[in-house]
């Protein structure tokens, strides 16, 4: 079993190698490789996603993704800042369906921005469509507006495109996530302005003849984002595009206590998959060893349970992870009253040892 190990920029190789200390002690034979991506991978070749780390990322069998990004590229042009690297990596690998969690562990409650009787026993999942949309769509650019109002002046322009074998394939990942949980999807979208909104939301609709079992339900994306602070249990399986899902992520994230909690897995049509912690590189934080590595960690359990087949071991690093917050420890993001402040080492000590 080759694992990619990716660790990229800012807090990125820190939190990395606490997941890979966790890998090491599970008494298992992995065969691991390190290559540079993001703003590292420009530094070493000269390209965010360079030809040698792509040709591992294919050649493995899963890949531990940090977090790429920092402040110091955002002049160079678009096609050799560090973020190209993981558009490039879900586009040429087929990684279309994005799994986010996100749950309160009891533990952390207090920690949530929200009233404990709110997110109290929250356990949804956000299946994000991540090949398509906005992100990916052409034509794209900056040109001298045709027409309009500004006719003939400089303006930039995107295109919300996807094609019907798109939403239907994650459609079909979604029914299925639901079958395995609380039988429950909400579809979201923006049908009553946009064109591929009612698309998407006719093509789900179809797909849900296949799954009678499934309880579906369509929300536009602005009462789905009000939903999720106002009354986030009310959902089970959330299934949108790669934009909204890229906003509503990472707010669901924020009722769980942190960002910093939340794992994640882009997986391909085998469960072939990348897996990465839902925040960024946070470069403000870098090299201080106080990041939180947990939803690194929490997405190494994600690689052994969807790509490697090893669920057993994923659930003890679920459980030594629960055994840590048990504890009281706690990184910087997570920190309140009454419990013990850890930095980025010290929190993957624990959960090493936890395992042992």
């Amino acid at each position: 079993m080759k694992i990619a190990i990716l660790p990229g920029d800012g807090i990125g190789p820190e939190i990395v190698a606490e997941a890979v200390r966790v890998l090491n002690v599970l008494g298992e034979q992995f065969e691991m490789e390190t290559a540079p991506v993001g703003g590292a991978g420009y530094e070493a070749h000269g390209h965010p996603l360079p030809d040698a780390t792509l040709q591992l990322a294919k050649d493995a069998d899963a890949i531990l993704f940090g977090a790429v990004g920092d402040w110091k590229y955002d002049k160079l042009e678009r096609a050799l800042r560090p973020e190209q690297a993981i558009l490039g990596l879900r586009k040429t690998l087929g990684l279309f369906a994005n799994f986010r969690p996100a749950i309160l562990y009891p533990e952390l409650a207090g920690a949530s921005t929200l009233k404990p009787e709110v997110v109290s026993g929250l356990d949804i999942l956000i299946i994000r469509e991540l090949t398509g949309d906005i992100y990916f769509g052409h034509p794209r650019g900056v040109r001298t507006a045709p027409d309009g109002a500004f006719k003939g002046e400089r303006e930039g322009f995107d295109t919300m495109r996807y094609a019907e074998t798109e939403i239907r394939r994650i459609a079909h990942v979604a029914f299925q996530a639901a079958l395995k949980r609380d039988k429950r999807l909400t579809s979201v979208d923006k049908a009553n302005v946009l064109e591929t909104g009612q698309f998407w939301r006719d093509i789900v609709t179809d797909v849900h003849r296949e799954y009678p079992a499934v309880a579906l339900d369509h929300m536009y994306v602005d009462n789905a984002a009000m939903q999720l602070v106002r009354a986030p249990k009310k959902f089970d399986v959330l299934v949108t595009g790669n934009m909204f899902g890229d906003i509503l992520s990472d707010a669901a994230a924020m009722l769980t206590g942190s960002i910093g909690m939340l794992p994640s897995a882009s997986l391909d049509a085998n469960n072939k998959g990348l897996y990465e912690p839902s925040h960024g590189s946070a470069p403000d934080i870098a090299g201080k060893g106080i990041a939180n590595p947990l939803a690194t960690i929490l997405s190494a359990a994600m690689m052994l349970r969807f790509s490697l087949n090893m669920p057993e071991q994923a659930d003890r690093i679920d459980a030594a992870v629960k055994s840590v917050l048990a504890q009281g420890l706690r990184t910087a993001d997570i920190h309140e009253a009454g419990t013990t402040l850890v930095g980025t080492q010290a929190m993957g000590d624990a959960v090493v040892k936890a395992l042992n």
